[in-house]
């Protein structure tokens, strides 16, 4: 159940970090929150190896590493057949000339050697075919890891998130995992287990074993801690679990139910919300202490609060408007001036237009951004709109699509979809352009998506 462990080595810098250059090619924040990101056109030729159990596994490890660039619609992978030059090496630098002939931007060269302890030592450099430098801190043989062959999807996964991040300026996220709901069943006796699996689909496994019904599983931001929900007891309660350790945990017996849990921004507290003599309002827990504060007090039904990275602000939904909506408040409480110039202790930001309905709000990690499920015209909508009510955008619809989750960088939202009445959820992916949307393979039906902090 443990993660295993990523030992690597930097050549010629004696540190063992996954430090990362910021690049020095076009920056690609403005356009891909504007709906209009550009292609990086990069060459990744098979990797060099010298013997054939060698040649397996850098076959392996170009082939994911090449599935997760293209999986961003960020960029154009050149095809081979177009590569002049052909003898290439880690410790040589490539004939520049010859990938510029055919538009290369960037340029990945590795290459992958079995140790005499049976380990494998995987070298990769990255160049600028323009500026002919290169785009990763690195030595002489370039960025290395020596690790054992179970890690390879990891270090393709690592390799991967080099090229993205010397590229976009963003931090990568495929070394990553995602949680989630693995349905099974008939519609009226669904079995709902918690089941976790690298960010690409493989690996997949289940965390819980279906005794009980589980939902809305979410990482903590700090560490590979989930909370969820379960009715282990008969009635919803919130859970921790501890997927280093295979241990879950109640986080209380409490009046009423218990439901929607999220962990705070620094993880040191959990967000739900609490029902009771039929009101149901926010509250928070410090781990530690077990302490819980109720945070709002109101008739209506206020629930699946998510707070801003700078611990700040919360969102959530309510309908003391008349329907669900998403507000604001701050984390103490205090009041605050509402888009509508208005004080109140939460301001209302959404539903002012065309009078859908909104829910599960959650804040992207840069905090730009509110992402939110929406229900309009007969359709279910996945968007985000900024923290203070403007520039709302759908991203998704279907017949229904719910429960949005970010990727740690913030520029990725997986969430689950039903595309009929009838059929099973299935998970997909969008980015913040809205056109790079794709299904995510799971073993069968899924729900309830949520994305792990990086691994490293």
């Amino acid at each position: 159940m443990g993660l295993n462990k990523l030992k690597f080595m930097m050549a010629a810098m004696g540190a063992a970090c996954l430090s990362l250059v910021q690049p020095a090619l076009a920056q690609i924040e403005g356009t891909i929150t504007q709906g209009d990101a550009r292609e990086f056109r990069v060459a990744l030729p098979d990797f060099n190896a010298d013997t054939p159990e060698a040649r397996d596994l850098a076959d392996q490890i170009v082939g994911i590493m090449r599935n997760d660039l293209r999986s961003t619609g960020l960029f154009d992978l050149l095809p081979p057949e177009t590569f002049i030059q052909r003898d290439l090496s880690v410790v040589v630098q490539p004939r520049f000339a010859d990938w510029r002939i055919i538009q290369t931007e960037a340029l990945g060269i590795g290459e992958v050697e079995i140790m005499p302890d049976g380990k494998m030592r995987v070298a990769f450099r990255l160049w600028d075919t323009a500026t002919e430098q290169e785009k990763l801190l690195s030595g002489q043989r370039g960025r290395q890891y020596v690790t054992t062959g179970e890690n390879l999807r990891r270090v393709a996964h690592v390799l991967a998130d080099d090229i993205y991040s010397s590229l976009t300026g963003d931090e990568g996220y495929f070394d990553t995992r995602i949680v989630f709901i693995a349905e099974s069943g008939p519609k009226t006796e669904r079995r709902k287990r918690l089941a976790i699996m690298d960010q690409d689909g493989a690996n997949a496994e289940f965390l819980t074993d279906g005794r009980y019904t589980v939902l809305t599983p979410r990482f903590s931001p700090t560490d590979q801690t989930i909370t969820y929900m379960t009715y282990e007891n008969g009635r919803p309660q919130v859970y921790l679990f501890d997927i280093e350790t295979g241990r879950s945990e109640s986080l209380g017996r409490f009046e009423g139910m218990t439901y929607a849990p999220r962990f705070s921004t620094d993880g040191e507290s959990v967000l739900f919300s609490q029902a009771a003599n039929g009101n149901s309002d926010v509250y928070i827990m410090e781990l530690v202490s077990r302490n819980k504060t109720r945070l709002t007090d109101h008739p209506a039904i206020d629930t699946s609060p998510s707070m801003s990275p700078d611990g700040r602000q919360i969102v959530f939904t309510s309908d003391r408007g008349g329907s669900p909506q998403l507000y604001v408040m701050n984390s103490d409480g205090s009041p605050r001036t509402c888009p509508t110039g208005n004080r109140d202790t939460a301001c209302r930001i959404t539903g002012f237009s065309d009078g859908g309905y909104y829910s599960t709000p959650v804040w992207s990690p840069r905090g730009d951004l509110i992402a939110f499920t929406k229900q309009s015209g007969g359709r279910f909508h996945i968007g985000v709109v900024q923290p203070d009510g403007r520039g709302e955008r759908l991203l998704s619809q279907a017949y229904l699509d719910e429960g949005p989750a970010w990727s740690p960088n913030g520029r990725v939202i997986i969430f689950f979809r039903e595309a009929r009445p009838g059929a099973g959820p299935v998970l997909y992916t969008v980015d913040l352009t809205g056109r790079n949307l794709r299904q995510v393979q799971t073993p069968g039906d899924a729900s309830d998506p949520a994305w792990s902090p990086p691994l490293r």
